[in-house]
C-alpha cells in the first residue's frame, strides 16, 4: 500500500514537472515571436542624404540612420511654453524635445533638445552622441490660446540635423 501511494507521488510530480516544463516552453516561442515582429518593426532605415540635412519626426517614430550607425526615435514634448500665436508675449518661450538616442555598441541615452539655447534654465539646442552633434531645428505645431498646449499632445513634430562632430585637437 505504502509502495503504491510512493508511485502514485512521484508520477505525479513527474507528471507536473512535465506539464510546467511545456507551459514554459510555449510560453518562450509567444515571447519570442512577439519580439520579433517588434523589431522588423523598428528597422526603418533612414538615409542621411547630406550631412546636416533636416530629418523630422512624428512622435513616437524611430529610425536607424544608416551613415551614423545610430537609432533615434523621437519620445514626445516634455515641455511647451512657447507663446501662442495670437498672444504678445514678454518671452517667446521654449519647447523641449525628448529624443532617444543609441549606437550600434552603445546603451541608449535620452537627449533634452530645446527650441533655444538658455544654458541658465538647461536648455541646450544640440547635444553630442557618438562623435555626431544633434541639433534641434524646429518644433511643429505651434500652440495657439483657443486650444492650448494640452491640444498639441501626439501631434508633434519635430526636425533635427545631425552633422559629425568636430575633432578636438590635442595639440595647441
Amino acid at each position: 500500500m505504502l509502495f503504491k501511494i510512493k508511485t502514485m507521488l512521484h508520477k505525479a510530480i513527474i507528471f507536473s514537472l512535465g506539464v510546467l516544463t511545456l507551459s514554459n516552453c510555449s510560453a518562450q516561442k509567444e515571447m519570442n515571436t512577439s519580439t520579433k515582429t517588434s523589431v522588423t518593426e523598428i528597422k526603418e532605415t533612414k538615409s542621411m542624404n547630406k550631412e546636416g540635412e533636416v530629418i523630422y519626426f512624428t512622435e513616437g517614430e524611430n529610425k536607424f540612420l544608416k551613415e551614423a550607425e545610430m537609432n533615434l526615435t523621437f519620445k514626445g514634448i516634455s515641455e511647451d511654453s512657447r507663446c501662442p500665436t495670437d498672444v504678445n508675449c514678454v518671452w517667446a518661450g521654449v519647447a523641449v524635445a525628448n529624443v532617444e538616442v543609441m549606437g550600434l555598441a552603445t546603451r541608449p541615452a535620452m537627449l533634452n533638445l530645446a527650441t533655444t539655447d538658455n544654458a541658465g534654465r538647461n536648455y541646450f539646442k544640440t547635444a553630442e552622441f557618438n562623435g555626431y552633434t544633434i541639433s534641434l531645428v524646429e518644433v511643429t505645431p505651434y500652440p495657439n490660446s483657443k486650444e492650448g498646449v494640452k491640444a498639441l499632445a501626439g501631434k508633434y513634430r519635430i526636425g533635427i540635423t545631425i552633422k559629425k562632430a568636430e575633432e578636438k585637437s590635442t595639440m595647441k
